[in-house]
């Protein structure tokens, strides 16, 4: 099998560095796996990524969703592919860097051992939202009614160990609140629920309710201490809780013995793609900034970030239920 697999990494790595047309997959379209519900800020990525790479690959990358299990479901069906870059999945924030070092967190593979950067895409700005409807228009008004109805406010997340789960288990702890953590299989479900009062706040990308804000959502403040000038004058979470920072990133992985040609092939062809203004225009929309890194730096994003995530999961004592 490692025989096969290493003749097909040897032909995949031919002919992508072949002709950059549609010589690059003579078979079938390359797949890109994602992990969470259609609709969310993650299958907005695979949908702009695979209209970025279809010019220099010849035909458009198949995106398909495999939710659960905060994404490992994809991983795992990614990871058990062949290492011929016709298989990627969506590596988030969560996937490589939280998730891993979660106690208690019964993970189907080993990101670290089992995947292989390929490219960060993308970096996702993180918003506080609440209905509508809702009565709290600040932070310090959701602070204030959580702390004198400690354990009955509640927080959406789009899974056990995702970043909007450590978000607010985080806003949790710097506030010294008693929140209830509800987890969906990924965000937008989770993003219907507040906006139809069924959870009272989420802390999650831009892109997640970037088409709800001023209907269904009311977006009370930025939560990574960046912001956006599409929204200018809107606060941040650390204006009301000083230090109060988080936010997120989409890349790209491929199985491990992915030969360092195939991945430095999407690379180009994501560079290539995000040359269009129209694409990084529609990134900024879905509340996105084209954050591209090749296979090396995306690996010290990873790190670096699996180091800060690590503290705060340390700090706050989260562990998977």
């Amino acid at each position: 099998m490692r025989r096969l697999h290493g003749m097909a990494a040897g032909l995949a790595a031919l002919l992508f560095c072949s002709a950059p047309q549609a010589q690059g997959f003579p078979e079938h379209p390359p797949r890109i796996l994602g992990g969470f519900a259609a609709g969310g800020t993650s299958d907005i990525v695979n949908r702009l990524i695979a209209e970025a790479v279809a010019p220099d690959f010849g035909q458009r990358p198949v995106v398909e969703v495999r939710t659960g299990a905060n994404g490992f479901i994809a991983a795992a069906e990614a990871a058990r592919g062949a290492p011929d870059g016709l298989t990627v999945v969506q590596c988030s924030t969560g996937l490589l860097t939280i998730s891993p070092q979660l106690p208690g967190a019964q993970i189907p593979i080993d990101p670290a051992r089992d995947l292989v950067p390929i490219a960060n895409v993308a970096h996702s700005s993180q918003v506080m939202v609440v209905s509508a409807r809702s009565p709290y228009r600040s932070v310090a008004e959701f602070v204030a009614a959580a702390r004198e109805r400690p354990g009955r406010l509640t927080f959406a997340s789009a899974g056990i160990g995702s970043v909007s789960h450590l978000s607010g288990a985080r806003l949790a702890r710097v506030a010294a609140l008693e929140l209830v953590h509800v987890p969906y299989r990924g965000a937008a479900p989770g993003v219907l629920d507040v906006a139809a009062g069924r959870a009272d706040t989420i802390i999650t990308n831009l892109g997640d309710v970037v088409a709800q804000l001023g209907e269904g959502l009311r977006l009370l403040a930025f939560a990574d201490g960046i912001g956006s000038p599409r929204f200018a004058g809107v606060p941040q979470v650390s204006d009301t809780l000083p230090g109060y920072a988080v936010s997120g990133w989409f890349g790209l992985c491929g199985p491990r013995g992915l030969p360092p040609a195939l991945a430095a092939r999407w690379f180009e062809a994501l560079r290539s793609g995000f040359d269009d203004p129209a694409l990084r225009r529609r990134l900024e929309e879905n509340g996105l900034v084209l954050r591209l890194e090749d296979s090396a730096a995306f690996a010290r994003t990873v790190a670096a970030d699996r180091q800060g995530w690590g503290e705060v999961i340390r700090a706050a004592g989260i562990r998977a239920e």
